[in-house]
């Protein structure tokens, strides 16, 4: 992958409508700065760079791997989905006016001043070598005229060679300033126009010359092609989901993970798992003119509807302790009295309560959720159960005319507030797509999974590997303390090491300082194991580690920490 011979290390022909049926070819080709569309997400500016080594080229439709400007992701997108950054810069900035989209905007611009400059500086100091060459030789210059037509000769032998050098001075120049603004300080030696690099693994590439063969004609008759609308059964096996970057933490190291989400198909037929598109690079939302309900005011349902709101969603809330909602009444939201008219008076409703127990009597109980489903009403429940009383509560809104989806989400607090949970959706695909807004303003990436119950599963085992990790930091920190050993030391240690995370350094960051302030309940990461192990038993598979591990925050939870944050259950090791 990536050699020399690679299809997509050369220079394609792109052939896109315009108006008046006429078509115009793009040339494009590594390094070239494009503006790329993937799904329902908004055009975003990034380069085209060499994949990963690892990294499959999808079958199919021509695609370039492009890199996005203002954040660590990176995409397989289809050619007919490139735009020639330049060319569309104006357009672009019109329709988009978000904060994180000027953002990448200005790291373009950046890059390029920067690469502007050290080309410059090389173009200068070649020919400051190329002045006190030619200064000296004519200090040294002979009077015979055998001699000067020696000297001739050799001064054209040192032009020639003097215009490679500053063709590769300015080569390697140009190849510097091509890298991410993310990812300037690494150094690269000099390779050839359009060649990938020796190390797969370096992204960046030599810059290129500017688009040739910019299209002519209005701006807005092109259409972007939609690709969600495409059937799940024609994705192609080898899709790749973007390269989610991880919030930037001093001292700490972290490397941008692949996600390889193949969308493969069962023996039964049905779709197993599919990617969505990532929002990690969404810098403008168009929100659905949708209404919208939102049931639940807790550590992750506030975030959620801040965002919401943030984003300029029309958001009517309730929750069970009235007074939670007096702030988001004084940032937009409108009150509902009770679920069954928040409901009734909104089109798609979304809900996250603590367990099974609260998701089904918002459902089922008095003024509930059910009493006002009509036929179209849409309900959309995130909150992390298990399977049967997700099934449950899907098939009593649909026997009503409903429509429903389960979309429980991956994260806490922090990442509630800052609108980058991750969600796994399962259920009525159609109300998956209708969701779009709402979900890029709440997460950075969301997934489909198929059938009813498929999602709650996922994140029952995403939360036992979790709550099972937090259970194996707290005990080693403990043992490195009865040992005398340095627990600062051991998680500096750690976070130099393979499991370097922003979990992990949080986390440890609470028990030394003793700090265990609520981002995800002792109480909740415990119901989940409970869940879990229960998963496993359904399917005769054992969890061993899983049930360690809750017996460990069951002795936490005895300890009256069941209100504190899940590191707290450290301090079932010191008691």
């Amino acid at each position: 992958m990536g050699g020399a011979g690679a299809p997509w290390c050369s220079r394609r022909p792109v052939r896109r409508p315009w108006s008046g049926g006429k078509m115009a070819a793009v040339s494009l080709r590594l390094g070239d700065l494009v503006w790329g569309k993937l799904g329902r997400y908004p055009p975003w500016p990034g380069k085209i760079v060499n994949p990963p080594k690892d990294l499959k080229k999808p079958r199919g439709k021509k695609c370039f791997f492009v890199k996005f400007f203002g954040t660590e992701d990176h995409a397989w997108i289809k050619v007919e989905q490139l735009k020639p950054y330049h060319a569309h810069k104006e357009e672009m900035i019109k329709i988009n006016k978000g904060k994180r989209f000027q953002q990448a905007v200005d790291a373009v611009e950046e890059f390029l001043r920067r690469a502007k400059g050290k080309d410059q500086t090389s173009s200068h100091n070649s020919a400051d070598d190329k002045n006190r060459r030619n200064s000296s030789e004519e200090r040294s210059r002979p009077n015979s005229g055998d001699e000067k037509r020696k000297l001739s000769l050799s001064e054209g032998k040192v032009k020639k060679n003097v215009g490679e050098g500053k063709k590769r001075v300015s080569s390697g120049s140009s190849e510097r300033g091509s890298k991410s603004p993310l990812k300037r300080a690494q150094e690269q030696s000099p390779r050839k126009r359009g060649r990938p690099p020796k190390d797969e693994k370096d992204l960046t590439i030599p810059e290129s010359s500017t688009v040739k063969g910019v299209m002519a004609g209005p701006m807005a008759a092109f259409k972007w092609q939609p690709t969600v609308s495409e059937p799940v059964k024609d994705a192609d096996p080898h899709f790749h989901h973007f390269l989610l970057s991880q919030t930037e933490k001093p001292a700490v190291c972290y490397q941008a993970i692949t996600k390889k989400l193949k969308i493969c198909e069962e023996e039964t037929g049905s779709t197993s798992i599919q990617a969505a598109d990532s929002t990690a690079v969404n810098g403008s939302i168009t929100p659905t003119d949708k209404k919208i309900g939102f049931l639940g005011l807790g550590l992750m349902g506030s975030g959620i509807v801040s965002n919401l709101l943030k984003m300029g969603h029309t958001v009517t809330v309730w929750n069970r302790t009235a007074e939670k909602c007096d702030l988001f009444i004084q940032e937009g939201a409108r009150l509902g009295r009770t679920p069954a008219e928040v409901v009734s008076t909104c089109d798609i409703t979304f809900a996250c309560v603590s367990d099974p127990k609260a998701a089904k009597d918002l459902v089922l109980g008095p003024s509930g959720v059910l009493q006002g489903i009509r036929p179209g009403k849409c309900y959309v429940d995130m909150s992390t159960v298990d399977a049967d009383t997700v099934t449950e509560l899907a098939q009593v809104i649909v026997s009503r005319g409903g429509r429903f989806l389960e979309a429980p989400v991956s994260g806490n607090q922090q990442l509630s507030n800052d609108g980058m949970l991750v969600i796994l959706a399962a259920g009525d695909r159609g109300l998956y797509e209708d969701c779009s807004s709402c979900f890029q303003a709440m997460g950075k990436t969301s997934f489909f999974l198929g059938e009813v119950g498929n999602a709650a599963k996922m994140m029952l085992i995403v939360n036992m590997v979790q709550g099972s990790f937090m259970a194996t930091i707290a005990e080693g920190l403990t043992l490195a303390q009865v040992t005398g050993q340095s627990q600062q030391t051991l998680l500096d240690i750690l976070n130099q090491g393979q499991l370097a995370s922003i979990f992990l350094d949080q986390k440890c960051q609470n028990i030394l300082q003793g700090n265990f302030k609520p981002d995800f309940y002792l109480k909740y990461i415990q119901k989940d194991l409970r869940l879990a192990i229960a998963l496993g038993d359904a399917v005769n598979h054992p969890t061993p580690m899983a049930a360690a591990a809750n017996e460990v925050y069951k002795r936490a939870k005895a300890l009256d920490q069941s209100d504190n944050d899940m590191s707290a259950v450290y301090r079932a090791y010191i008691h």
